[in-house]
């Protein structure tokens, strides 16, 4: 099996959770490593081309940088922990990436230094 992976930096922000410690909104300096996986290379003996994934993982990104993750349709009515904001983020790359050798695609998703979320995505 073989496994490649690409990491991007970006700020977004939050509301605290319900609940929390009152203050306004909380800004993060998120980190997010996206790991492929697949048995096949393509002919040029790539699982998939780095310039073409990064490409890729910018529009995901791109989404939700510089925003407040609470106004973003893809939260409506939830919290944005880092949890939900993984899976998320994982969805999306699998929506837009086209790799049919690529059997699985995983995020290690951090919000500081110390504190990460991982989710983890089987492709049919």
């Amino acid at each position: 099996m073989y496994t490649l992976a690409i990491r991007r930096s970006f700020i977004a922000q939050r509301l605290p959770a319900a609940g929390g410690r009152e203050g306004g909104l909380r800004s993060h300096h998120y980190l997010a490593e996206f790991m492929l996986e697949g048995e096949g290379l393509d002919s040029n003996g790539y699982l998939v081309d780095f310039e073409d994934l990064g490409v890729q993982v910018e529009a995901v990104i791109d989404a939700f940088r510089d925003q407040t993750l609470d106004e973003i349709d893809a939260f409506a009515g939830l919290h944005p922990s880092i949890e939900l904001f993984s899976r998320i983020l994982c969805q999306r790359l699998d929506d837009l990436l086209y790799a049919p050798n690529v059997a699985a695609i995983s995020i290690k998703l951090w919000e500081d230094e110390q504190a990460w979320a991982a989710y983890d995505l089987e492709r049919a």
